[in-house]
């Protein structure tokens, strides 16, 4: 479980994390990390968090948010909140590497979620549009289902899905959070 100064890589898009605040420390108010973004191709899943407002500042460098289907770029010193329920992506299309730092209200356990993500990208283990493996994705996302959510397929035909094959899942060894294979 991460606790206020420990950083994650996510070896596919290159993004880095610091943990500023977690839940744990901010009795599950608020999560706050440091994120540093270089410029990748790759980009996260459009996706929602169904509970939870998110915001970034950014202090250098330029974000490129895709929200409710509108591009903004959003530069040093400007800050942009993202309401719960509002799908949406980022990334940095830009030369110079993005920092900003990043808040979720409340925190909820997204924390692990991320540290199991970017796991799942430093095994190799993320589809190229990044997704986790099929059997992975049931117990993760009934684990985080009110922290993010995929755009697609609607959330009804996810639950289902995941509530069917997530007992298969588990008996092949696959669980809701992931640690890299790697040293």
């Amino acid at each position: 479980m991460a606790k206020q100064g420990d950083q994650i890589i996510n070896a596919r898009t290159g993004q880095k994390m610091i943990f500023l605040q977690t839940g744990k420390e901010t009795n599950g108010q608020l999560l706050e990390i440091e994120s540093f973004n270089p410029r990748s191709a790759m980009r996260e899943p459009m996706h929602v968090h169904p509970e939870q407002e998110s915001a970034a500042r950014v202090l250098s460098g330029k974000l490129h948010f895709l929200v409710n289907g509108k591009e903004q770029v959003v530069g040093p010193g400007e800050r942009i909140v993202i309401h719960a329920g509002a799908p949406h992506c980022f990334w940095n299309d830009d030369d110079t590497e993005a920092h900003s730092v990043q808040q979720f209200t409340p925190a909820l356990h997204i924390d692990e979620f991320f540290e199991s993500f970017f796991a799942l990208a430093n095994d190799g283990k993320l589809s190229k549009s990044g997704m986790p493996p099929f059997l992975q994705l049931p117990l993760m996302g009934l684990k985080h289902r009110n922290e993010i959510r995929v755009t697609s397929p609607p959330w009804a035909v996810q639950l289902v899905t995941y509530l069917l094959l997530a007992p298969l899942s588990y008996l092949l060894g696959y669980r809701a959070s992931y640690h890299s294979k790697k040293k």
